[in-house]
């Protein structure tokens, strides 16, 4: 697994492929992305139902303010009530995922992970997102809504 944090702050950063592998791995695991509604009805969601399980959505920042969802740990803790079991969290490309992770560990959780790239990845050369990095470039499952 990549640990690209440089502090405790949270477990560490996974690559999509690496995230979807303890996902398979670990039936403990749960995915928590944190994109806005918008998002989630309009760029599509990963689907891990071949999993036996569902991506818990949990909006970090409310859309249209954009302001910090003040129940995000409690309404992310219910996605994931053990903590000490993995939880993975996804936004468009690794930012807000990583605020959640943050917040997470600060509520004790042990092992809150960031999806580096997530859903979209980062922009690539023609600056558009979906080719270079992430879930949907590196063909894991989706949906759209």
């Amino acid at each position: 697994m990549t640990m690209n944090n440089s502090s405790s702050d949270y477990a560490g950063d996974l690559s999509a492929p690496e995230a979807w592998d303890l996902l398979k791995s670990d039936p403990k695991a749960a995915l928590v992305d944190v994109r806005t509604q918008a998002e989630w009805n309009f760029v599509g969601l990963p689907d891990i139902g071949s999993l036996g399980r569902e991506v818990a959505l949990v909006e970090w920042q409310m859309f249209p303010n954009m302001q910090v969802n003040p129940g995000f740990v409690a309404e992310a803790g219910a996605a994931q009530g053990d903590k000490d079991a993995p939880v993975l969290f996804l936004c468009r490309s690794g930012a807000r995922s990583r605020s959640a992770a943050i917040a997470l560990t600060r509520a004790g959780y042990t092992k809150a992970y960031n999806v580096a790239g997530g859903f979209e990845g980062d922009l690539d050369g023609t600056r558009h997102r979906g080719n270079k990095n992430g879930w949907k470039a590196s063909g894991l499952p989706w949906k759209q809504t």
